[in-house]
């Protein structure tokens, strides 16, 4: 299956960041005229980003979209915080671009139930699964409440892709990031942060304290998705990993992005069934 994106779009997010950062009661022009595509999922970190920015009481505009970049952006909602339409054809293919207080958890669960669990493209699941899988995907935005400090709150959004039958789903937030809190953790100051990320999806692995509880929600998901010949991405500060059916790719990013986002791209095309093992069903097993 196709990378939908990659290191190269995040370096592009994180660029944005860094070329305003110091921006302060101005008015800051986002130029899009270059960009022939933009994969819609991607507006959790893009959105996260410009929020960050109007939080600076800066005047936040997206200026020469070309049409099908504008179409895709106002589709989901994302254009309607910069002062235009919310299409309302989406042609079912959009999951809506929404920022999440940190307190808003139950709102987020019904989020995941209604806009994403849903979805008919998603493979076969059984009930304990796909009870599952979502629990495992509240984690993600849990971890991000509880380990990541945030205070711009927490974005998500949604793309499908029929043609190439890919379903992507991302979660973002601009807290102290992934790596931060490893090395805090571990004591390891110069750990790489692909490294941090790759330790803290591994198994077993988690920066909880006490009875309070951790790690990325990323295990079910991970087996699944290798089953599913999906992929996960995560970015957070000047670490990308990436994992699909064999082992992740880490890499070095050249700018930092502030903070973290996981995205979840689910093959579509796959007509298998899935289960828990404890189902014993004839079913692929996880």
């Amino acid at each position: 299956m196709p990378t939908m994106g990659g290191m190269q779009d995040c370096e592009a997010l994180a660029q944005i960041y860094h070329e305003t950062i110091d921006s302060k009661f101005d008015d800051v022009e986002i130029d899009m005229g270059n960009v022939n595509w933009f994969d819609a999922d991607l507006c959790a970190p893009f959105g996260a980003i410009l929020y960050s920015i109007s939080q600076q009481l800066n005047n936040v505009q997206l200026v020469n979209l070309i049409p099908h970049v504008r179409n895709a952006l106002a589709r989901n909602g994302f254009l309607s915080y910069y002062g235009s339409e919310w299409f309302t054809y989406g042609f079912g293919t959009t999951i809506e671009y929404k920022r999440f207080d940190v307190k808003d958890d139950r709102y987020f669960a019904e989020y995941i139930q209604d806009k994403l669990m849903r979805r008919t493209e998603i493979p076969n699941m059984s009930d304990g699964l796909r009870k599952k899988f979502q629990e495992s995907i509240f984690e993600i935005f849990n971890n991000a409440v509880i380990h990541s400090g945030t205070k711009h709150g927490i974005f998500s959004c949604g793309q499908y892709f029929p043609k190439r039958q890919w379903l992507n789903f991302t979660i973002a937030d601009l807290g102290v990031g992934i790596p931060w809190n490893v090395r805090q953790f571990q004591g390891l100051h110069d750990l790489a942060a692909a490294e941090a990320i790759d330790w803290a999806t591994s198994d077993n692995n988690t920066t909880k304290r006490g009875s309070v509880p951790g790690g990325l929600g990323l295990k079910l998901l991970r087996e699944f998705i290798n089953k599913n010949e999906g992929e996960i991405q995560i970015v957070s500060d000047l670490g990308y990993w990436e994992c699909s059916s064999g082992p992740p790719k880490l890499a070095a990013m050249e700018r930092r992005f502030p903070g973290t986002f996981v995205r979840i791209c689910i093959n579509t095309g796959d007509t298998n069934s899935y289960a828990l093992d404890s189902e014993r069903s004839n079913s692929n097993i996880l």
